[in-house]
C-alpha cells in the first residue's frame, strides 16, 4: 500500500514525535505529583531512561505508546500497512530493548512499572496501580525529617 502523504510530509510528522515530555507522560507526572510522590526525570544512568525515577524507594515508572512500544493485545498496537517490513523490524527492535532494559533495572535490584497509554483514560485505575506500586507517600515530618504516613 502507498502512503497517503508526501515523504516530506511524513518526514515532518515523523519528526515531531517526542521521546519525552509527551502527552501520556505528562498525564502520569501530574498524577503521580498530586498524590505527594517526588521523582527524577529520565535519569541517563539508568538502562532505558527510565520516565520517572523514585531514588529512595529503588522503583521506576516508564509510561509507553502503545504503537511505539508494541502493546500486545491492544488496537493502537497494530502494524502500518505501508511498509510492513519496515515497521515490523523497527517495533520489534523497540519491544526487546524495552525488555533487556527492565531485566537490566531488575538485575540492579530496582523494581518497574510499566503504564501503557491506553490504560491511562481510566484515572481511578491509574492513581490505584501507581498507589499499589510506590506504597504511601512521604510528608514533612517535625524538623523537616521525611516521615511516612
Amino acid at each position: 500500500m502507498v502512503d497517503t502523504v508526501t515523504k516530506e510530509t511524513r518526514s515532518r510528522i515523523m519528526a515531531r514525535v517526542r521521546n519525552k515530555d509527551t502527552g501520556p507522560e505528562m498525564i502520569v507526572r501530574r498524577l503521580v505529583f498530586s498524590m505527594r510522590f517526588r521523582y527524577r526525570l529520565h535519569v541517563g544512568r539508568l538502562p532505558g531512561r527510565p520516565d520517572l525515577v523514585f531514588p529512595g524507594r529503588r522503583k521506576v515508572i516508564f509510561i509507553h505508546g502503545c504503537f511505539w512500544h508494541r502493546h500486545e493485545g491492544c488496537a493502537q498496537a497494530r502494524i502500518p500497512k505501508s511498509r510492513v517490513e519496515f515497521w515490523t523490524a523497527k517495533l520489534t527492535a523497540n519491544s526487546d530493548r524495552d525488555k533487556r532494559n527492565i531485566a537490566a533495572l531488575q538485575e540492579l535490584g530496582w523494581e518497574v512499572l510499566v503504564l501503557w497509554e491506553c490504560e491511562l483514560a481510566d484515572s481511578a485505575r491509574l492513581r490505584q496501580r501507581i498507589s499499589d506500586f510506590l506504597g504511601p507517600a512521604h510528608t514533612r515530618g517535625a524538623g523537616g525529617l521525611e516521615t511516612r504516613l
